[in-house]
């Protein structure tokens, strides 16, 4: 397991370089508020209680995409959650943002624009390649030390991720220490019981990595969503392929096939595919069908009630569990009863469990369910991955004091 220092050892009063991950969806050009504000806001007033000088680095979308767009909402939205002004100048390391990081005081929090739009940044390139662009050269000499926070991009080599750690004092904020030490769990960790896991989601490709990588400590598997589908496909069941609108299956089943024929194969007694589906009817309605005997003629939704249920019961009766990916489309209400019956019953089971995989966290707070039910609802999505898998995640690596020479992403 990767050894890293925390914000805990930092001697107080000094000028830090923090990155963080605020990256945030934007409807009409209007950047939402979404956990990972709320996030980062705790590791910030912690530091804020030490008396540092803060800038932070953070990014938003991609270039070419309508969610790339400038920082400044961002900084107001920052500010509300740490009770202060979070301020903010349009630069990342010009003359502009290198006047505002020398004015900064003790107890100040300046937010730098967004770093994809600076040279350097991207592409992925090795830390001491990415440590020798002008963005951290310049940046670097303007701080006693470097603060890691953006778990959610650890799996990118990026130069705000990877470039200072490189050639600074380098420390974990509480996001990067607790979902690290979370999301790894399954691996480092020995549980009393039961070890079970919840994979949904779109990407065959992300779940059957996971079963392959984690069958030595995973007890049972509890399968929906597309992958759900191309597993009973597998099984021989007359589901998991593509009908007319819709194209997420038949290419992964394609390129997936023979890996999903392998592990039912292997992991075939571990694996509980669903027994029953849902689609919406012609009247709009949710209706419920059982898989046996099934023909695919529209889209399934979610998992079914029973199958719901069942996957409820194996929850209840485990140690721990793991969720990654939806068991169905939950955006509809409609469809959202097999993801939030069985986030439920992890809420309701006294076990040590966390939630994961991109929107699927996001079920929790649009359902209401209580976070603090949950050992950790991560807000990593590949990352979370990444770490469920035992892949390397570069952005911890960088962190390690004791690191030898090159890390590399592999």
């Amino acid at each position: 397991m990767t050894t890293f220092r925390t914000i805990d050892d930092l001697d107080s009063n000094q000028r830090l370089l923090a990155r963080i991950d605020v990256n945030a969806p934007v409807e009409d050009g209007i950047v939402q508020a979404n956990r990972r504000f709320a996030r980062h806001a705790k590791t910030i007033l912690e530091l804020l209680d030490d008396d540092h000088a803060i800038a932070l680095l953070a990014h938003q979308g991609r270039p070419g995409r309508n969610t790339f767009v400038s920082l400044e909402q961002h900084a107001g939205i920052l500010g509300d959650y740490v009770d202060q002004t979070v301020d903010f100048v349009a630069d990342t390391y010009g003359t502009d943002a290198l006047v505002a990081i020398e004015e900064l005081e003790s107890d100040d929090v300046l937010l730098l624009e967004n770093v994809r739009m600076c040279d350097g940044e991207l592409p992925e390139e090795e830390p001491s390649v990415k440590a020798e662009t002008e963005f951290v050269r310049t940046l670097a000499p303007m701080f006693d030390a470097y603060v890691g926070d953006a778990y959610s991009t650890a799996h990118r080599s990026h130069a705000s991720i990877v470039g200072f750690p490189h050639v600074m004092d380098a420390y974990a904020g509480r996001v990067m220490e607790h979902e690290y030490s979370a999301n790894s769990a399954i691996r480092e960790r020995s549980f009393d019981g039961t070890v079970t896991m919840i994979l949904g989601g779109r990407k065959a490709e992300d779940a059957i990595p996971i079963i392959e990588r984690v069958a030595d400590t995973v007890d049972q598997f509890c399968l929906g969503g597309i992958v759900g589908e191309l597993f009973l496909r597998a099984s021989g069941s007359d589901v998991g392929y593509d009908v007319e609108g819709t194209t997420l299956f038949d290419h992964q089943w394609e390129d997936h096939h023979e890996t999903i024929e392998r592990v039912l194969a292997a992991y075939g007694h571990r694996l509980f595919l669903p027994i029953d589906l849902a689609f919406e009817d012609e009247n709009g309605t949710r209706t419920e069908t059982p898989v046996e005997g099934i023909t695919k003629k529209t889209s399934f939704l979610d998992i079914g009630s029973e199958t719901a249920e069942r996957y409820a019961d194996l929850v209840s009766d485990s140690a721990a569990v793991f969720v990654k990916g939806a068991l169905g489309v939950f955006e509809d209400e409609r469809f959202a009863d097999g993801t939030v019956d069985v986030l439920s019953a992890i809420a309701d089971t006294d076990c040590f469990s966390v939630v994961g995989g991109g929107d699927t966290s996001r079920s929790i707070e649009l359902y209401e369910l209580d976070e603090n039910d949950f050992s950790r609802v991560s807000i990593a999505g590949g990352a979370y991955t990444r770490a469920l898998t035992g892949d390397p995640l570069i952005g911890i690596e960088v962190l390690d004091p004791n690191r030898n020479g090159e890390v590399t992403n592999h």
